[in-house]
């Protein structure tokens, strides 16, 4: 009996597990023919999320120019090299082969490969050159895919760095105007629906799900052979000299559109191996200083307007220096009673303090805000310093004199380049643009045309027969101011280190460009405005002159050029 049961147990036991056998099999049967007979798009959809990947299509940023259509920044193709670690042998010898081509360190390289063994993507080198990814492809090293890309170029290179700027490696804006109309230069990235292998390659693009939309080119008002002459004589007279720096900046004085803007140190955008901050500062805008004489014509303009003074007048220099409690400002020499054209001519320290102690602070500061010091330009350039206006509720005799001839107060090159476009075109401000101007702005009026017409007549005089002889630009007319500023250390007032600064017109009866030049520290033994900075200018307004067309005003005979520096200091 007890047998028989043991022995029914076991044939039980044995068509169970038969039985549960046969139904897995006729479920796993089942599914088979369901997924391959029914619902085939199962299997489709599962192979689709293993092969089918979305890719982003890069976009080509915008094309900068200079006025004229001259590629100042453009983006071109390139290839990016990656590799996928889990399908790589970091002992594979043929990536010594790959180190070597890529200019890689062969032992970094291996042991990344096997630190990073479970990942599926490292960057080998972004953005070379198609004929260098090529020939890497071409060792067949597994793992290793390329892709492509693009690199930005700057075909002026350090000539134009300083208003372009650059951009990093992911196209991003970081200085000039790359930052500041980076939305408007940037693409939009497309996305395509490609088909790859199992080693991840692309075997077909499926669809496109949005195309890559190009950024917009942006046209700056630099017409690029200025831009070229004015550097090339700003870096000759900053190596002349063995001088810190130098700045230069030229405006059309119709439109308010910078022509040229240029410094020394500079860099090249496009090998940034050896750059330093102290070289990527746009100093015409980023960096402020006392202008010194260079203010004086604008405090004569403010005597002027006032209706206390006229061009006609004189007033007595004499002794030749004057005395404020424990401060004296002094002259070149005691020039006596002169006219009101040689106190710019001759830049009088004295003279011009007692045109503003006659007229007041007040009056002259209100002309200096009208002309744009102390408040931004609205160029709307990254990093722009805006200086330091004074407007104290009294002021002091002292404070009054310094004014008027450039004290206490700073100012940015192209603050300084704004208020003789003001002279030079008859007393309109126009607004600043690094943009090409496409209709003649709307300006506003800050001082009559005889106020700048008298004002210019004492510039002619100051490059004719004053301090600034050397700025004669050839067979044109120019007219300017010469000034000689302390530079401001961390202890106040350098004794030895000046700034040459020179800023002026040309053709003096119908100017068409202000230039301002200014020379940090210069070191040869010359360092004078009149000395350094006015022959850069005679120079490059000489040229830039000739590239516009201008008609010459002069005769050979006429010209100044070759004369000596007067013996008056500016």
């Amino acid at each position: 009996m007890g047998q028989r049961l043991v022995a029914g147990l076991k044939a039980w036991r044995y068509g169970t597990v038969l039985g549960v056998f046969l139904m897995v099999v006729a479920a796993l049967a089942w599914r088979l023919l369901d997924l391959h007979v029914v619902d085939q798009e199962f299997l489709r959809q599962q192979g689709d999320v293993r092969t089918i990947r979305v890719e982003q299509i890069d976009a080509h940023r915008g094309v900068v120019t200079d006025r004229y259509g001259e590629s100042l920044a453009v983006s071109t193709p390139v290839q990016t090299l990656w590799i996928n670690p889990s399908e790589t042998d970091a002992g594979d010898p043929r990536l010594t082969a790959v180190a070597r081509q890529l200019g890689l360190r062969e032992g970094e390289l291996r042991a990344r490969l096997r630190k990073y063994a479970s990942r599926e993507f490292l960057y080998l080198r972004r953005k070379i050159q198609p004929e260098l990814a090529r020939e890497v492809m071409a060792l067949g090293t597994p793992g290793i895919y390329s892709r492509q890309e693009y690199r930005r170029y700057y075909p002026a290179g350090e000539v134009t760095s300083h208003v372009v700027g650059f951009t990093n490696i992911d196209e991003f804006g970081q200085e000039g105007i790359e930052l500041a109309y980076n939305d408007w230069l940037s693409g939009e990235r497309g996305k395509k629906r490609v088909l790859k292998d199992n080693r991840g390659r692309v075997i077909k693009d499926l669809t496109l799900i949005r195309n890559a939309r190009p950024g917009k080119s942006l046209a700056l008002s630099i017409d690029l052979r200025l831009q070229y002459l004015a550097y090339r004589e700003l870096k000759a007279v900053v190596s002349a000299h063995n001088a810190r720096g130098g700045t230069l900046v030229m405006l059309d004085v119709d439109s308010g559109e910078v022509l040229a803007m240029v410094n020394q140190g500079s860099y090249n955008p496009n090998d940034r191996s050896q750059l330093s901050p102290d070289r990527l500062r746009n100093k015409a805008i980023t960096d402020l200083f006392e202008p010194g004489s260079t203010m004086k014509p604008l405090s004569m303009a403010a005597a002027l307007e006032s209706g206390r003074f006229k061009a006609t007048n004189t007033i007595d220099t004499d002794p030749g220096f004057r005395r404020f409690g424990r401060f004296t400002i002094r002259d070149h020499r005691n020039y006596g009673v002169i006219s009101l054209t040689d106190v710019i001519a001759k830049s009088s320290n004295v003279g011009i303090s007692k045109i503003a102690t006659d007229i007041g602070g007040d009056v002259i500061r209100d002309l200096y805000a009208r002309l744009g010091f102390g408040q931004p330009t609205g160029i709307g350039f990254p990093g722009e310093a805006v200086g330091v206006l004074a407007a104290p509720p009294k002021w002091r005799p002292v404070e009054e004199a310094t004014l008027s001839y450039g004290y206490g107060m700073s100012v940015n090159a192209l603050q300084l380049a704004q208020a003789y476009m003001v002279l030079a075109n008859g007393g309109i401000r126009y607004p600043l643009s690094l943009l090409k101007v496409q209709a003649k702005p709307v300006g506003q009026r800050v001082l009559s045309e005889q106020v700048t017409f008298d004002v210019r007549q004492m510039l002619r005089e100051v490059v004719e027969n004053g301090t600034g002889k050397r700025a004669q630009p050839g067979f044109y007319s120019a007219g300017g101011k010469t000034g000689t500023v302390h530079l401001v250390g961390k202890d106040g007032y350098e004794d030895s280190q000046y700034k040459a600064i020179f800023a002026g017109m040309a053709p003096i009866d119908d100017p068409r460009i202000v230039t301002v030049v200014a020379v940090d520290a210069p070191q040869s033994g010359e360092y004078y405005g009149g000395e350094v900075a006015a022959p850069v200018f005679a120079r490059v307004m000489g040229g830039a002159l000739r590239l516009l067309n201008v008609k010459p005003e002069l005769e050979l005979g006429q010209t100044k050029a070759s004369e000596p520096v007067s013996s008056e200091r500016g």
